[in-house]
């Protein structure tokens, strides 16, 4: 079973590749995390956010999940998101996706009913008893409007099935607390592609990161510097990837994206509803920004 132990590097956070009708394009999936695996991630992360969880059925969900965990073979860690807001239909989710091959769960706050730290704690607490996989939290409080109290994390990542969490609150104090007194055998993940090398000096053990669906090898060198000490060339290497991250967040992610993974061999350019096709100025330009970065560092 999985620990935390293996939760490090970069685990890229996948779009799922869908066809014009909608339905899951498996062949441009496994193309996907062959480029993935390729490019030496650590783990991949379908179905959060950037997977398009809420836009995708249930059968649909469960298809990639599966198509990703055939594909990688237990190369690496596949951690499925959770991000149904009730607690029974998660749970179910999660069975799904333990039948479908995945390894860990990555299981997000429950939102829209705003429940105290205490009920955070407890649903937690019940998941992971009821689960039958691992889980990480998933903390990404400007889409639920919900954080952890750091206390809150401290006490759950004593949870020998609670084996780490995808930090996505943009408050480096907040981190920091969280970081100072997780248990030792708890990984903090980063979820900021903004923050990231910031996030490993602090003390993640790597990151769950978007815009390494597109430089894997990239973002695995900014992981590498910083954990040789050279923190310096990291955030160096990291400036010259804002212009990238700033086009690939301008529209709501993973329209953005998806638009240019054609140029690492992926034709899979479909949203789902609600999201539409990103302006075609901020296409352009993305591509134009994705093309240098691929010259200048990621096949260089």
């Amino acid at each position: 079973m999985l620990n935390a132990s293996r939760l490090k590097g970069i685990l890229p956070a996948i779009p799922t590749p869908v066809r014009a009708d909608g339905s899951v394009d498996e062949q441009a999936a496994a193309k996907l995390v062959g480029h993935l695996l390729a490019g030496g991630v650590d783990g991949l992360l379908p179905l959060g956010g950037t997977g398009e969880y809420g836009a995708l059925s249930r059968a649909a969900r469960i298809r990639i999940a599966s198509a990703c965990a055939e594909c990688v073979a237990g190369r690496v860690p596949v951690i499925a998101g959770v991000l149904d807001p009730g607690y029974h239909d998660a749970l179910a989710a999660a069975y799904d996706f333990a039948s479908a091959g995945v390894d860990a769960l990555l299981v997000v706050t429950p939102y829209y009913t705003n429940p105290t730290q205490a009920g955070l704690c407890d649903y937690f607490l019940r998941f992971a008893d009821e689960s039958p996989l691992p889980i990480l939290l998933y903390e990404i409080p400007y889409r639920t409007r919900i954080a952890l109290d750091p206390e809150v994390t401290h006490l759950l990542s004593r949870h020998e099935r609670i084996i780490g969490m995808k930090v996505c609150n943009t408050d480096m104090y907040h981190f920091l607390r969280v970081v100072a007194g997780v248990d030792k055998e708890f990984a903090v993940l980063s979820g900021e592609d903004s923050l990231f090398p910031l996030h490993v000096a602090a003390g993640a053990n790597g990151g769950i990161v978007v815009t390494a669906s597109l430089l894997p090898r990239t973002w695995r060198r900014m992981f590498d510097l910083v954990s040789q000490g050279r923190t310096q060339e990291a955030l160096l290497l990291h400036r010259k990837l804002i212009p990238l991250i700033n086009l690939a967040f301008a529209e709501t992610n993973p329209g953005p994206l998806k638009s240019v993974l054609d140029l690492v061999g992926v034709d899979a350019p479909e949203v789902l509803a609600p999201l539409v096709q990103p302006a075609f100025e901020l296409q352009a330009r993305l591509r134009s920004e994705v093309e240098h970065l691929l010259g200048a560092y990621e096949n260089a």
